[in-house]
């Protein structure tokens, strides 16, 4: 499996908008980016270039597409954030997660349901 490349903050509301909207014209891109996050045209420009060099999208003709998932960003950002702040412990970060006492039920089945689904599959029963 490839690395995901690393996508910065603000960066990542700019791809959350490509996400939703793609394929898009990058002059749509630009409008939404406006709109929504406040942007000159020329910043919308600078990160689809940037983001183009690091292999996150691909700008063919003015058409942009992302060339990695939000899945994926998202995975990755985790486990960056799992092993800077928990050394890597995924225990440790459900424990200070669930410390906050602020979980609803639906959200703790949600979890069960996940950890089920997950040693079912990986044959951990």
């Amino acid at each position: 499996m490839m690395d995901t490349p690393k996508i910065y903050e603000s960066e990542y509301r700019f791809c959350l908008i490509l996400w939703e909207h793609e394929p898009v014209r990058s002059k749509e891109l630009v409008r939404l980016c406006q709109e929504q996050l406040g942007w000159k045209p020329t910043t919308t420009y600078t990160v689809i270039k940037r983001l183009s060099e690091r292999g996150v999208l691909k700008n063919e003709n003015t058409l942009v597409t992302s060339l990695v998932s939000k899945d994926a960003v998202q995975e990755a950002e985790l486990g960056e954030f799992v092993e800077k702040t928990f050394e890597g412990s995924l225990p440790a970060f459900v424990a200070a997660f669930t410390r906050r006492g602020d979980l609803r039920k639906e959200d703790i089945d949600a979890l069960q349901a996940m950890i089920d689904r997950y040693r079912k599959e990986a044959g951990h029963d």
